[in-house]
């Protein structure tokens, strides 16, 4: 399944949507929607925008310490057939990073800025398949990313419910 989703890089309109939404993910996405919470939520919106960082910075050291550990290596580099088409961060790739953060920061919306939903969820979608499709990591380095972002999402509101009665 990887190697179908990454033939897909050999039409140009779909390589390019892909590098894009890629980009989006590395972190100007989750910025700009963390540093937008204050307009739509006013005084509240700043400890929204605290909360989604803190937990992106534990999601972040969770996804590090595991790619430095597991040590897979991406589909392009075992699989000569699947052609990397985007410079990758590092040579590991499981599990996905971008697929983490964007199931967590769609989990994280949900319960503040549900009016958000009809665009994120597709942007999430889209970043996740973007991973595949750019050759940079397998179908199941996404699909874990994926239970970490929720899973992390999940005990972030948790936390702060039992810490503070907050959401």
């Amino acid at each position: 399944m990887s190697h179908r989703l990454a033939d897909l890089s050999r039409h140009p309109p779909t390589l390019k949507l892909f590098q894009w939404v890629s980009r989006l993910g590395d972190w100007p996405a989750w910025v700009l929607l963390s540093l937008c919470q204050p307009l739509w939520h006013g005084r509240e919106g700043w400890m929204i925008a605290a909360h989604w960082g803190v937990t992106a910075a534990v999601a972040a050291l969770v996804y590090r310490t595991l790619k430095t550990r597991l040590c897979r290596e991406r589909p392009y580099i075992t699989f000569t057939t699947i052609r990397c088409s985007m410079p990758p961060v590092d040579r590991y790739s499981f599990p996905s990073g971008h697929t983490l953060h964007a199931v967590m920061f769609l989990l994280l919306i949900t319960p503040t800025t549900p009016s958000l939903l009809p665009v994120v969820f597709p942007l999430a979608l889209l970043i996740a398949a973007s991973r595949v499709v750019l050759g940079l990591h397998y179908l199941s380095d996404v699909l874990v990313g994926a239970l970490l972002g929720g899973g992390l999402a999940w005990l972030s509101h948790l936390l702060l419910h039992i810490s503070v009665g907050w959401l």
